[in-house]
């Protein structure tokens, strides 16, 4: 009988000194673990437009947003970061490590706007991303939150090779200067584009024309202005699964090559 107090202390030290919660200790990098799971594959594969800004305080940033028909655009590609849609392109590297964004130094064309609030989109984009930051993403989308505490949420678009399941063949068309009338099954009175392929050397030397032929379809990115003509630099993509009544060809617009106002 006299060991039961004894025994009484030993256990009650016993649960007094016992950790209520068993769990394990979180390894000291497990705050890390959802930066790292960060996809930067993601980011080349989409056109990133931007749909809303708002500083730390909770306000539009709305110098990056000098017009409402084209949002400024982030594209990711080998290393390279490109801004469009502002008055100049920029662009620069970038590197990810975890989900922090590093930027380089963006260089830019030097045009001159006359839109005022073009000419601040540049510094105002320019100045956010070489000012780095965390990236997520929310849904579809890719929300950037600067060093500064703005952030930025970006909607994607699948780029053509995303779309279309790989690269595409690049290729130059001569567009006249204006439409002509050709048969379509489905719209009556249609008018084509009028287009004849360029072939260029790898010094950038004209090779060849090709012959003048209708063209049946838009081309993605350009729109064609009645009374010019234009040399394109598109990628052609074959569309797996085409629609019956739809090309199984698709072109996209690289750049324009020449410009010039003309007659045909």
């Amino acid at each position: 009988m006299t060991r039961l107090p004894a025994l009484c202390c030993l256990l009650v030290l016993a649960t007094a000194c016992t950790p209520a919660d068993r769990t394990p200790p979180a390894p000291a990098d497990a705050a890390t673990d959802d930066a790292a799971a960060f996809d930067a594959t993601r980011l080349p594969a989409y056109h990133w437009s931007l749909a809303d800004a708002v500083d730390a305080g909770g306000a539009r940033i709305d110098a990056l947003f000098p017009r409402a028909d084209k949002p400024l655009q982030l594209d990711f590609a080998d290393g390279h970061l490109g801004v469009s849609n502002a008055c100049n392109r920029i662009g620069g590297g970038y590197t990810i490590e975890g989900d922090a964004l590093t930027v380089g130094n963006l260089v830019s064309t030097q045009m001159a706007c006359t839109d005022a609030a073009l000419m601040q989109s540049d510094g105002a984009i320019g100045q956010r991303l070489e000012a780095g930051g965390q990236l997520r993403y929310d849904g579809d989308a890719l929300v950037l939150t600067t060093t500064g505490g703005d952030i930025l949420r970006f909607e994607g678009a699948p780029t053509a090779q995303t779309k279309y399941g790989g690269p595409g063949e690049r290729v130059f068309l001569e567009v006249a200067a204006q439409r002509v009338p050709c048969h379509h099954a489905m719209i009556p009175d249609y008018q084509c584009l009028h287009v004849r392929e360029i072939g260029y050397d790898d010094a950038g030397l004209k090779t060849g024309e090709g012959e003048w032929q209708f063209l049946y379809q838009d081309i993605e990115g350009y729109t064609h202005e009645s009374g010019v003509r234009n040399v394109l630099r598109l990628d052609r993509y074959t569309i797996a699964n085409p629609p019956a009544d739809g090309s199984s060809i698709a072109y996209v617009l690289d750049m324009v090559v020449e410009s010039e106002v003309a007659d045909r």
